[in-house]
């Protein structure tokens, strides 16, 4: 029989950046929406974390043993688990799997999408560029720093007018605050991950793997103890499942990948110009299937956010433009910001 034909390398990388695209578009509209239904921003966290772990689990517990087998050694942790050691698992799970996931969900039940299209995609450069040059000790260009300034107005613009309102009840600067929290989590997540050359994937499940053996079994005892409440013994069980496959499956496991692949085919630099239609996407989305108003300040909030992410990622091309190398299947490896 003849051998299917295999795809190109073009083919792949221009799939993986549409699925990366559309996941983390539809993560937005998806986690909003889900505030309006049955399950507690605590309860979409578990759905998240287990639901990432019935993949993430077992594959890291075969790698740690590949790793045995080939080279007699390992850094593993957490009961052979996470295929990095305790202490980049644990620093890298605390902000990229526990207080994400938290901060980012929470948020939800305080703004609507829109401004979650603007202030989480829009402030994780910001804080990614602040703590890369006060940790890592990368300079901010010139060109890289107006980008930012642009950012900034854009978040100000957008989040300013429910600051202004707090005073008089509101509560969608909450919502603001919280979003702009889970970007500084991820963009701590970033910048640990960059300072220990971690690959994407050995990443994913170490924080995966953190979570699950962190998070649950605290939240566990806090719903029993009835310090937080949960709703996820009444939800539909369609629901729950859905919740896991899409915030866990999806937003996890298959976005980690497919952003990995587009890394890889398209460089760092035109990578973050492809990202950087997520905001305008769900901000419309939401417009579309969530009825939410496209009010003068979040559009004009949206168009400075991307055009600063847009600025800064040119500006910078000069010195940043070839592709990222593909990391060995026996490194350390990272997921680029």
């Amino acid at each position: 029989m003849p051998a299917p034909p295999r795809l190109s390398p073009r083919t792949l990388g221009i799939g993986a950046a549409v699925v990366t695209v559309l996941v983390w578009t539809a993560f937005i509209v998806i986690a909003r929406a889900s505030a309006a239904r049955s399950l507690t921003p605590f309860d979409l966290a578990l759905a998240r974390i287990c639901g990432a772990s019935l993949v993430l689990v077992p594959w890291g517990a075969w790698m740690v043993m590949k790793d045995l087998r080939q080279d007699g050694t390992t850094a593993s942790s957490l009961f052979g688990l996470s295929p990095l050691s305790l202490r980049v698992t644990a620093s890298a799970g605390i902000f990229g799997g526990v207080a994400y996931a938290a901060l980012a969900y929470s948020g939800f039940f305080f703004a609507p999408a829109g401004h979650a299209s603007v202030l989480m995609p829009g402030s994780l450069p910001l804080w990614t560029t602040l703590l890369a040059a006060l940790v890592l000790r990368d300079r901010i260009t010139p060109g890289r720093a107006f980008g930012l300034a642009l950012i900034v107005a854009g978040d100000l613009v957008v989040g300013g007018r429910s600051l202004l309102h707090a005073l008089e009840g509101g509560e969608v600067w909450k919502g603001d605050l919280l979003f702009m929290s889970a970007a500084f989590c991820w963009a701590c997540y970033s910048v640990v991950a960059r300072r220990h050359g971690l690959d994407a994937v050995r990443a994913t499940i170490a924080i995966t793997v953190f979570a699950l053996l962190t998070y649950v079994p605290v939240y566990s005892l806090l719903v029993a103890g009835g310090a937080v409440a949960s709703r996820i013994g009444s939800a539909p069980w369609g629901e729950v499942a859905f919740q896991m496959l899409f915030q866990g499956v999806g937003s996890v496991v298959i976005s980690g990948i497919t952003f990995t692949k587009m890394i890889q085919y398209f460089g760092p630099v035109r990578s973050t110009m492809i990202t950087a239609l997520v905001p305008g996407l769900s901000a419309f989305g939401a417009v579309i299937w969530l009825d939410e108003p496209l009010h003068w300040n979040l559009m004009a909030g949206l168009l400075l956010v991307t055009a600063g992410i847009l600025f800064g990622v040119q500006k910078s091309a000069g010195a940043r433009n070839a592709p990222m190398p593909k990391v060995p299947a026996t490194a350390m490896g990272r997921r680029d910001a």
